[in-house]
């Protein structure tokens, strides 16, 4: 029934040609180049999840939000849930991730409906503590492509950035298993051990996020 209820949900689409143009890339682009925002602002289409799910002829555009304390010098890491009663998404179960977002519904309706659909992903996911405690607001730093797997295929990756003051956090998710602060060196020794299981844009997003961090 909760994959029937998934693929009956009215997301934002866009035709993967009218996305990249001449402008294909494939992992990480900085978002002082091309403006893929706008472009996904300017062309998308809303149709249902299981229409699209598996077409890489469009895109599904997600808001993806890093959170990060910059006293600390440390980032909000978490690891999903592996049952299905808790988190549905087979293709993610169990992976550890640095990154929260979500599709961008109907619900999301606004001037920038990528922008409301973070705020709304943050509200629903993280302990309300890193909320309680943000400084300003998410804001863009790039662009996340990864045609390597199935999940990327279809997705492309809005990258936000949150800074905040929370220190000790608390899941109020029971998606997320596990989660606390860590530094870009741990972060890298989870993405090297063999032993375990990272979300494929985390991977993909350590090396910009590790020079923002630097640059702090």
């Amino acid at each position: 029934m909760a994959d029937e209820k998934k693929s009956e949900k009215i997301i934002m689409v866009v035709e993967k040609n009218v996305l990249f143009g001449k402008d294909y890339f494939n992992g990480f682009r900085p978002q002082n180049g091309v403006d893929f925002k706008s472009r996904i602002l300017k062309n998308f289409q809303y149709d249902k999840r299981g229409n699209v799910e598996n077409n890489p002829g469009y895109k599904q555009p997600i808001g993806y939000c890093l959170i990060v304390n910059p006293r600390l010098k440390k980032v909000f890491a978490y690891q999903r849930a592996s049952q299905d009663s808790k988190y549905s998404e087979k293709r993610l179960q169990g992976k550890w991730s640095w990154g929260v977002g979500g599709h961008i519904e109907k619900i999301d309706e606004a001037a920038n409906p990528i922008h409301t659909s973070v705020l709304r992903e943050l509200k629903e996911e993280v302990p309300r503590e890193i909320l309680f405690k943000a400084i300003g607001g998410p804001r863009i730093l790039g662009y996340i492509n990864d045609d390597s797997e199935p999940v990327g295929r279809v997705h492309f990756g809005v990258l936000y950035v949150l800074k905040t003051n929370s220190e000790k956090i608390v899941p109020n998710d029971p998606a997320i298993a596990r989660c606390e602060f860590r530094t870009i060196k741990e972060l890298e020794k989870i993405c090297s051990s063999p032993e375990v299981a990272v979300e494929g844009w985390s991977k993909i997003v350590l090396e910009p996020l590790k020079e923002y961090m630097t640059a702090l």
